[in-house]
């Protein structure tokens, strides 16, 4: 068994299927929608994340609310966007460590969420945050 563990299995399935599902929420100039395309600087490191294990991002663009039912309901496997480590959602959503430094979001305490309990998945994504950006 390798530890951390996903009791979900969310980094082997990303791995095996091919695919990163991930709920984005606008968030200045870091994350920009239009006419539903994601784009921006932290798009871009989420793009960079995803390439780590050869998988395409599929993109679900909505309200923090939505996104986080989304990783609740298994449909999402991460979410993007100007949320902080004070934000409501940390009760529902396990969420990475808090990045002052990510593109375009910089001096501002950003974090991003996964589902509950998916520790390899976020040690993973946080692995590869600390190695992009830094804490």
């Amino acid at each position: 068994m390798t530890i951390p563990t996903d009791p979900n299995g969310t980094l082997e399935r990303v791995v095996e299927s091919g695919q990163l599902r991930v709920g984005a929420s606008p968030a200045d100039s870091a994350l920009s929608i239009d006419d539903g395309e994601v784009s921006g600087p932290l798009a871009e490191l989420v793009e960079e994340f995803a390439d780590e294990y050869d998988a395409e991002v599929d993109w679900t663009v909505g309200g923090e609310e939505m996104l986080v039912q989304g990783l609740e309901d298994g449909d999402l496997d991460l979410a993007v966007g100007d949320m902080t480590d004070a934000s409501p959602w940390t009760s529902r959503a396990s969420a990475t460590r808090a990045y002052t430094q990510l593109p375009g979001l910089e001096g501002r305490s950003t974090v991003m969420f996964l589902p509950m309990g998916e520790n390899r998945m976020q040690a993973a994504l946080e692995a590869f945050l600390d190695k992009e950006v830094g804490g």
